[in-house]
Order: C-alpha cells, then sequence, then structure tokens
C-alpha cells in the first residue's frame, strides 16, 4: 500500500500498483509485488519531500518531474544506470495507465525508435532478426555490464573462511547448482536424501533433483531440474541428520533444509548478510548473485573447453539457472568471450580441481542427449 500522511491511499500511485499487481491480466511473481511497490513509492516519496505534484505540466525533458527525479537518483545518490531505468521504467509505466484513463493529458517524456536486436524463436532457441519499439527519452544510456562472478581462486579463498555447515551449504548450493538466494535459502529437507543408499547412484556423478514451487520459492513458480553433485548431497545429508537437528525448536517445524542457530529458515536479508560478512573477512565482494554467476561462467567455461561432453553448453546452463530463454545465458557467454584464452583456461582448471567438475558433465552427457534437456 502507498499512502499519505493521513493514511489515505496515495494516488495515482497507489491505484496504479494494484492495477499492475491485480488487475493487468499478467500473473506476476509474488516476489516482484515488493520491488514494485518500493519503485513506486519512492518516486512518490521524492515527490512528496520536494514539494513536487506527479501531474504538473510537461515543458521539456529537463524540466520534467520524472527527469528531475532521475538526475537525482544519479547525482546525489549515484545509483547505477540499470537501477535507475528499472525505476523510471515502472514510473513511466504509471503515467501511461493514467494518460489512457484521462488522469493527466499529456505523458511527462518523450518517446525514440530503437531497434532490438537478436530476438529468440521460441521453437528452435536460435536468435536472429530485429524489432522496433518505442523507448521513453528519459532512460538513461545502459551499457551491458559483465556479470560479476569469483574467480576459482576467489571461492577456493571464500570457500575455506567459512565455519558454519549451513553457510558452506548455502554456498555451495549457488555456486555448485546454480539456484538463487530464494531457491537455496528454501530448498526442502525433504529432497535430501542418503545417496550411498541409492544403488543406481555412484560416487562422483550428477543427481538431477526436481524442483517444484510446491515445495520451495521458486522465480515465477515455474518448476525445473537442476544437477546436485553427489558430495553435496552427501554433506547436505550428514547436516540434515545430525547439526540441523541442534538448531530445531520444538513446536515449529521447518520445511527448508538450512537452518539459522535460532532455528529459523535464513531469511532474504540473513543470506545476503551471510555472503557479504563473508566477503569482509576475505577481502573482495561476495552476494549470493554472484556465487550464481559464477556457477554459469564456469560451468559454460568447462563445456566449452570439453567438446566430448555431448552437451551443448548455453541450453544446458540455460535449463540448470531456469532462464525463460536463452539470450539471458548468452550474457555469460560474451563475458567468457571477453577473457584472454589463457586466462579463461586458467581458470577453468583451477574451479575444476576445486570441484573436480568434469566428471560429472562427461557421465551425464553420455547419458542424455541435448535433445532432451
Amino acid at each position: 500500500m502507498i499512502l499519505n500522511d493521513d493514511m489515505t491511499p496515495a494516488q495515482p500511485f497507489h491505484a496504479y500498483l494494484r492495477w499492475l499487481l491485480l488487475e493487468k491480466g499478467k500473473k506476476l511473481d509474488i516476489t516482484t509485488w515488493e520491488t514494485y511497490g518500493r519503485e513506486l513509492w519512492d518516486f512518490a516519496n521524492y515527490l512528496h519531500a520536494n514539494d513536487l505534484a506527479w501531474d504538473r505540466p510537461f515543458e521539456s525533458e529537463g524540466k520534467s518531474v520524472v527527469s528531475v527525479y532521475r538526475d537525482w537518483q544519479a547525482g546525489d545518490l549515484k545509483l547505477e544506470p540499470s537501477t535507475i531505468n528499472g525505476r523510471l521504467e515502472r514510473v513511466v509505466g504509471m503515467y501511461e495507465w493514467a494518460v489512457l484513463r484521462g488522469m493527466t493529458e499529456k505523458m511527462p517524456v518523450s518517446y525514440s525508435k530503437v531497434i532490438v536486436h537478436g530476438i529468440e524463436s521460441d521453437f528452435t532457441h536460435l536468435t536472429g532478426g530485429s524489432r522496433t519499439l518505442l523507448s521513453p527519452d528519459v532512460l538513461l544510456d545502459e551499457w551491458e555490464k559483465e556479470p560479476v562472478f569469483l574467480t576459482a581462486e576467489q571461492v577456493r579463498i571464500a570457500r575455506s573462511a567459512i565455519r558454519s555447515t549451513a553457510h558452506r551449504l548455502l554456498f555451495d548450493l549457488m555456486v555448485r547448482s546454480g539456484l538463487r538466494s530464494c531457491e537455496a535459502r528454501t530448498f526442502p529437507r525433504a529432497y535430501v536424501f542418503d545417496p550411498s543408499a541409492r544403488s543406481d547412484l555412484k560416487r562422483g556423478t550428477l543427481i538431477e533433483v526436481a524442483l517444484s514451487p510446491r515445495d520451495m520459492e521458486i522465480k515465477l513458480k515455474k518448476p525445473r531440474t537442476i544437477h546436485v553433485p553427489y558430495s553435496l548431497m552427501e554433506e547436505m545429508h550428514v547436516y540434515a541428520q545430525h547439526e540441523r537437528n541442534r538448531h530445531v525448536v520444538a513446536g515449529r517445524p521447518q520445511d527448508a533444509l538450512l537452518l539459522t542457530e535460532y532455528g529459523n529458515a535464513y531469511s532474504k536479508g540473513s543470506a545476503w548478510k551471510v555472503m557479504s560478512d563473508l566477503g569482509k573477512r576475505v577481502g573482495f565482494r561476495i552476494s549470493p548473485l554472484m556465487l550464481r554467476h559464477s556457477y554459469a561462467i564456469h560451468t559454460l567455461l568447462l563445456l566449452r573447453a570439453n567438446p566430448q561432453i555431448e552437451l551443448e553448453p548455453l541450453m544446458y546452463v540455460r535449463d540448470r539457472l531456469g532462464h525463460e530463454n536463452v539470450q539471458m545465458t548468452m550474457v555469460y557467454l560474451r563475458q567468457i568471450e571477453r577473457l584472454l584464452g589463457a586466462q579463461a583456461l586458467a581458470m577453468m582448471e583451477e574451479f575444476d580441481n576445486l570441484y573436480d567438475v568434469t566428471p560429472h558433465l562427461r557421465e551425464y552427457g553420455a547419458n542424455h542427449s541435448t535433445s532432451s534437456l
């Protein structure tokens, strides 16, 4: 809810947010609700603090309330262009909605035509072609940013500095299986088992685990299959059987595998803080998203360097990460192509030596065709 000082709905912000979340027609993942609400609240709060009206007449780009808001974020707050543009897109969407409903006469921004290249086919997963779109001129120039990841040596240093078993497993679920933070911290206890009790599983293999939104938090509530290394499943089972029980609080059942020392599942903030504090101890930045990026980069490197593994690298990583299209996964490929050959090779070998990944992928590739992914 977006409210005025007298606790009445702040319009049009409140009504637009309600429409966006509940009435637009496109089902939004519940995890995006807070983001959209905060973006609109931030704009409304800025206008309120500076005694500006949202529907002030639009005279020129520089005098628009949206442009002033943009410049404040860039100049005073020094936010990244991608962060600013994300907020501006939500704000512009509100104005488009308001104009259609006659709440204001004119948009506070102008538009230019832009050509988007590399459209992906839903049937072939190949990219090509282009499309012309209208883009608000208020948006900042945004160069494609490299996904920030940890080198294999940084992964080794960070992992060796972790003392808590739960923290280490949280770290490994993201860096070794590509889980998002929300998925790693809500990974169900029910998914964990003793791999040595299964005659169909061999040490050093990858274990297929089907993730379901009925059991855990998954972005867009889209089920997918991930590959958990045998050794990681083994470590999670030992933790579940022994250490986890010491943190279970009577009368407070928890479905999540990983628990804090107080017997609670990790929250979004606590998982981020665990990785942030770890980064401070080892001297370089660490975030949950960086760990997921690291999985993608290193897995792509290994697959590209071992063509005998019968897996198409982009398709394999796309499916493990749960990307909606291969275009999203190609960002990692472009990052790899920026690395020097020797640097990429050394980084790949370090990661392989740390986790012994190549034999796992080779065996999986021998038993699964690319078309089945």
